[in-house]
């Protein structure tokens, strides 16, 4: 935020708070008692630096696509998310800024859907907005991840159960998640047809099928800033 981005090295990448040249680093997260190591490429955003992004999607196993919750879908971001289905790159959709003024996480999803003719469906979604980002509902798992408001970092948050109020949303949320999977997945499909639970883990390992097979783009939201919804998206990358 002050010109500090450990991938934006060069001078004017910094001066001006935009990526010119593609940077790779690693790094490593811990998920469920194991560890791994992801190797990270942050490709530039910016119309003018196409061709680094395009060099990019050649050796990736899968991508993070970052969204404006303000903005939308920016005409960069279709040109991005052509060339990934060129190079048919995997994707995972992230709805950041959350905690900006005028932040829609549902108007970005639609967007999604409509300029990029994505099959899209949020897996997470964010608690509150603008100001009052406290963190996001786990829609496989039906909890809610909460985020200690006085803790900077972002890396003190607590998994409760979804509060009251959110419940009916996240009841919604995941009806409609099932119904696109099982448009899709036959082991989903017959669960839903003949009317048997389907249980979180079978739930994941569909949408993990789809989103390799480039048939599903699962959508979280959260803000980098204040780091909130950042630590699931990790987690749903692994997973």
């Amino acid at each position: 935020h002050d010109g500090a981005a450990t991938m934006d090295w060069m001078e004017q990448e910094q001066e001006r708070g935009i990526t010119i040249t593609s940077a790779a680093t690693k790094t490593n997260w811990n998920w469920k008692d194991q560890q791994y190591t992801i190797n990270i490429i942050d490709t530039p955003g910016h119309v003018d630096f196409t061709a680094e992004v395009e060099r990019s999607m050649r050796v990736l196993d899968g991508a993070v696509a970052v969204f404006c919750a303000v903005a939308g879908v920016q005409p960069q971001s279709e040109t991005v998310w052509r060339q990934a289905t060129k190079y048919r790159v995997p994707r995972i959709a992230f709805i950041n800024k959350m905690d900006r003024t005028g932040a829609d996480f549902e108007s970005v999803v639609a967007e999604l859907r409509q300029k990029l003719g994505a099959y899209a469906y949020p897996v997470m979604i964010p608690i509150g907005k603008e100001d009052h980002l406290e963190g996001v509902i786990d829609v496989v798992n039906q909890k809610a991840i909460i985020h200690t408001v006085s803790d900077p970092t972002g890396v003190d948050y607590q998994v409760v159960e979804i509060p009251e109020p959110l419940r009916e949303q996240a009841e919604l949320a995941l009806a409609e998640l099932i119904d696109g999977v099982s448009n899709k997945d036959d082991e989903i499909g017959e669960l839903v047809i003949e009317d048997k639970p389907i249980d979180a883990a079978t739930l994941k390992r569909a949408i993990r099928r789809l989103t390799c097979r480039l048939e599903l783009v699962p959508v979280l939201g959260g803000s980098a800033f204040k780091k909130r919804g950042v630590q699931p998206l990790v987690d749903a990358v692994v997973d």
